[in-house]
């Protein structure tokens, strides 16, 4: 898990990582950004899941937690795309 930033990087904003674009059925690794939102719910940070959809700017991802699926809406900046 991700603690901290680096020296180098702390209080920045990778522009790249905040405009990345996902298809529909894409699968992503949910990652933290430390400098963006404090309340970012840290029980999923590091889990996979499936993106469903768009709303606004942000993604629908689709989590399985144990035998229940559920939906959580995240910025772009905070997903990673698995291969």
């Amino acid at each position: 898990m991700l603690n901290r930033k680096k020296v180098k990087t702390k209080g920045k904003l990778s522009l790249s990582k905040y405009f990345q674009e996902f298809q529909e059925g894409d699968r992503v690794a949910i990652v933290r950004e430390h400098s963006e939102n404090p309340k970012f719910p840290k029980r999923i940070q590091g889990l996979c899941g499936e993106i469903k959809g768009t709303r606004g700017k942000a993604y629908i991802v689709k989590i399985k937690q144990g035998n229940k699926e559920k939906i959580h809406i995240m910025k772009p900046v905070h997903l990673k795309k698995l291969k």
